[in-house]
C-alpha cells in the first residue's frame, strides 16, 4: 500500500500547488474553462496567491491542505469561513465554504480528495461549522459527481461568472457536518 496522507501546506509547497493547479486546469478544465483563460494562467502569478494563502491566512479558521503519496504532492485543498453568504442560508455563521480542491488526474482515483475531503471537513467541524459548501462549474462533471458521491447536494443556488471571454455557471453544493448520514467521509 502506498504511503498516504493530507497535511497542512507550507511555504515549501507554494510552488507545486501553482504547477498542480496549472496543470490540471489546463488538462481537466478544458470545457470549463474559455481556453483563452487557461492560456493566459502563469505559474508564477499563481504562486504568489498560494503564497499569501499559505503564509498569511485571513483567518485562523482558512486552512490550505496538501494531499501527499509517498514524497509526491498529489492534490490539495483551500477553504475557510463562508465568505460569500446568501441571504436564504440556513447556518450563515457555522458555514465553511471550500475555494478549491484539486488533484492532479495522473493520480486520480487513488482516494486522494476523498482524503482531502475528510481533511476538511474535520477542521471545518473542529473550527465550529456545521455546514460545507463549494461552488462547482456546471461544466466540471467529474467534480459534480466526486461531491455527489460524498454525499454532497445542490441547494439550488447557480450563479454565472463573467470571465471576459464567456460565463461560466457554478451550482453550489453543500453537506451537513453534523448529520452522520450526510458527514464526508
Amino acid at each position: 500500500m502506498a504511503d498516504v496522507s493530507v497535511r497542512p501546506a507550507s511555504v515549501n509547497d507554494v510552488t507545486e500547488l501553482a504547477r498542480i493547479q496549472l496543470d490540471t486546469w489546463r488538462l481537466a478544465y478544458q470545457t470549463v474553462l474559455p481556453a483563452e483563460i487557461l492560456q493566459s494562467l502563469s505559474q508564477a502569478d499563481i504562486a504568489i496567491s498560494w503564497h499569501g494563502a499559505v503564509t498569511s491566512p485571513p483567518t485562523l479558521n482558512h486552512h490550505v491542505l496538501v494531499a501527499m503519496e509517498g514524497e509526491h504532492r498529489v492534490g490539495f485543498s483551500a477553504f475557510g469561513p463562508d465568505a460569500d453568504r446568501q441571504p436564504q442560508d440556513p447556518e450563515p455563521d457555522t458555514t465553511a465554504a471550500i475555494s478549491m480542491l484539486l488533484v492532479e488526474p495522473r493520480w486520480g482515483r487513488r482516494g486522494h480528495g476523498s482524503r482531502l475531503l475528510a481533511a476538511v471537513a474535520d477542521l471545518a467541524r473542529a473550527a465550529g461549522a456545521n455546514r460545507l459548501v463549494a461552488w462547482v462549474p456546471v461544466a466540471d462533471t467529474a467534480s459534480l459527481q466526486f461531491y455527489r458521491s460524498a454525499g454532497w447536494d445542490a441547494d439550488g443556488l447557480r450563479r454565472d461568472l463573467d470571465t471576459g471571454v464567456g460565463i461560466v455557471t457554478e451550482l453550489r453544493l453543500h453537506t451537513s457536518l453534523t448529520d452522520s448520514e450526510e458527514t464526508p467521509r
